[in-house]
């Protein structure tokens, strides 16, 4: 369905079993729709509820069913997903509105797991998560091809750049043939001429001058022939060399191919093992990160509010509330088993994960760099075995062509002998019927009949140049056309060879737009400017050191005095930090032209955000989907003004 018709359209949503609601139906009009309500009211749940139904497959399935179930209805289109619980995993199924959600999950769909969102929270690298979806191995693949295609029309070009110059010698060869013809013409009119004076004088019968021109007739047949003949054979001959040339190229040609040692195949098996490998080790960073945000943000004193059994210590007393220990000097209260343990113990673990994470990055930007060379490798081994094959089999082509061609010019030859023999035999014939008397008919008309045959062939001659000279201006004409298609495929190499640098730099130039016009609307009273500064570092990926794109996120702040100065990403506030994610997924979902597909964004966990700021950052949100889905608490949701439709039951 078009987007636009869409966000024209009340969207009617039915769930069943998915997170935690058993059953709901709910109305979502177009513009600002606002779930209202405490925690645990199932707000999240509807939200991967309509996630599941526009196709992501992160809902998860009611912890006590085995099937769950999302519809969809937009006037007369209704779109389905089914959920079923099989081992220890849940299969998606069905009819949802996306195909692949890839762009929705990352840059529409911004709960609090949200990958951008975290990726801003945890200082993860930006760009990572920008350039995800842009498919640089197929962009690769579409600029060889373009290069493949540009090298053949510079090669069709430059042929007809060197055919052009034939066409002086062409004119010439014309000039010097109509001459030639023109010459013969009046010959034979001469001879033609001698013959009716000879007649003239002539007082023979009638059946005897009827002999001798049916003689002459036999004669001009015959060396006709062998004109014909001679002709065939000498396009043979030249067919012959034009193959034996061809044969002595493709047997040049494959003795140049050097054998390769490793099968396609098994390059297939050895690269869909490193991309398991890969995302297994996906999975895990994300794993990881989760873990460690987690922990942060305990350790920061933000996290759950987890209670545990009463102790007492060696005096007896009782100890103080989680988050008291939490905020102690020297120990605290583990949140994973009660136990007390050293602060610093804990702090050293999250350096471990830390750690650990930036280690797994290492690995999998080393399965990354073994994956390109692999794939390129087999790419290659591919295409020379293809083209090895081609040519083996245009050998024995042209080698079954050359033996055809030469009994074709063997036959002819025996052809062209007996012809000959015929003309001999009927120039023969011709002296006989007019032995004495006419020689000089004769004579005249053996003449006239070489002039015939030379008319005949000056005119042939005439004809195939001139048909050369009209097919030579006739392919010249498709020059134009072939240096068209040229720059039109110079502009896709350039655009397809840009395309990454300007998703970068738009995606740069979005963020910062959007972040200042937000920090602006919001009014943070310290913070002066936050942005992303976009830089090529030299980085190590695997083996080989490569010039990458770095996205450095930037933080200015004013002192108490009025003086700015710089400051680290890692001391914004929580409600900062959220604010920013949320402005770094509104860059990727316009960079992205997200909106052309799905005019959705929905919003959670924004509770680390004051009330009007959140009204503030819904009320900017708002013009840039048909669609805005926020679940927020009820003092949260009674500071948004403006025309919305609220759902405080689901």
């Amino acid at each position: 369905m078009n987007p636009t018709i869409l966000s024209e359209s009340a969207v009617r949503v039915r769930a069943s079993n998915v997170g935690g609601i058993d059953e709901t139906e709910v109305e979502i009009p177009p513009g600002v729709t606002v779930l209202s309500g405490r925690n645990a009211t199932n707000r999240t749940s509807f939200l991967q509820a309509l996630m599941a139904g526009l196709g992501s497959t992160r809902p998860s399935l009611k912890g006590d069913a085995d099937e769950g179930r999302v519809e969809l209805a937009v006037g007369d289109e209704t779109y389905t997903r089914t959920l079923t619980r099989r081992g220890g995993s849940v299969a998606f199924d069905g009819d949802p509105y996306l195909d692949d959600p890839e762009l929705a999950d990352l840059f529409a769909f911004l709960l609090e797991n949200n990958e951008a969102r975290r990726a801003v929270a945890r200082g993860d690298d930006l760009r990572e998560i920008i350039m995800r979806p842009v498919d640089t191995d197929q962009i690769e693949a579409d600029i060889r091809e373009l290069e493949a295609e540009k090298d053949d029309i510079d090669a069709r070009i430059g042929s007809l750049d060197e055919l052009e110059s034939t066409l002086p010698e062409l004119e010439t060869e014309r000039a010097k043939i109509e001459s030639d013809l023109e010459a013969a013409r009046a010959d034979l009119e001469a001879a033609q001429a001698a013959i009716d004076d000879l007649d003239a004088d002539l007082e023979e019968s009638r059946s005897r001058k009827e002999e001798l021109e049916e003689a002459f007739q036999k004669v001009r047949e015959a060396r006709s022939e062998v004109e014909d003949l001679s002709f065939e054979i000498e396009t043979e001959e030249s067919t012959l060399a034009e193959l034996r040339a061809e044969r002595a190229d493709l047997e040049e040609t494959l003795d140049e191919f050097e054998p390769f040692d490793e099968d396609p195949e098994r390059i297939d098996g050895r690269v869909e093992e490193l991309r398991q490998r890969k995302r297994a080790l996906d999975e895990t960073l994300n794993e990881l990160g989760s873990v460690i945000s987690f922990n942060e943000e305990m350790l920061e004193g933000d996290g759950l509010d987890v209670a545990f059994e009463s102790k007492t210590d060696g005096s007896g007393a009782e100890p103080g509330s989680v988050t008291d220990e939490l905020l102690g000097a020297d120990e605290t209260v583990c949140w994973t088993c009660g136990s007390e343990v050293d602060r610093s113990h804990i702090d050293n673990t999250v350096d471990r994960l830390r750690d650990l994470r930036s280690a797994k990055l290492e690995e999998r930007n080393d399965l990354r760099d073994q994956i390109d060379d692999l794939t390129a490798r087999r790419s290659t081994i591919r295409q020379r075995r293809n083209e090895r094959e081609r040519a083996e089999r245009r050998l024995d082509s042209v080698e079954s062509e050359i033996a055809d061609v030469e009994a074709r010019i063997e036959e002819l030859e025996a052809e062209h002998a007996a012809a000959e023999e015929r003309v001999a035999e009927r120039e023969a014939d011709t002296e006989d019927v007019g032995a004495g008397e006419y020689d000089e008919v004769i004579e005249r008309h053996r003449e006239a009949n070489e002039l015939e045959l030379k008319v005949d062939r000056l005119e042939s001659d005439l004809a195939e140049v001139d048909a050369e000279i009209e097919e030579t201006e006739g392919k010249l004409g498709e020059r134009e056309t072939l240096r068209d298609r040229r720059e039109a495929v110079a502009d896709e190499l350039t655009d397809l060879r840009t395309r990454v640098d300007r998703i970068e730099e738009d995606a740069v130039e979005a963020f910062n737009e959007h972040m200042a016009a937000v920090l602006d609307v919001l009014g943070y009273e310290n913070i002066d400017r936050i942005w992303i500064e976009r830089r090529e570092t030299e980085v190590r990926e695997g083996r080989r050191k490569v010039s990458r794109a770095r996205f450095d996120l930037h933080v200015v702040r004013s002192g108490p005095d009025g003086s700015a100065y710089r400051d680290t990403v890692d001391h914004l506030s929580e409600s900062e930090r959220e604010v920013t994610g949320l402005v770094f997924a509104l860059a990727g979902y316009l960079v992205h032209d997200v909106h052309e597909t799905l005019p959705f964004i929905l919003l959670d966990s924004l509770e680390a955000i004051d009330s009007d700021r959140i009204a503030a950052v819904v009320e900017y949100l708002r013009e840039y989907a048909g669609y805005l889905v926020v679940a927020l608490l009820p003092e949260d949701a009674a500071a948004i003004s403006g025309e919305h439709a609220t759902v405080d039951s689901i």
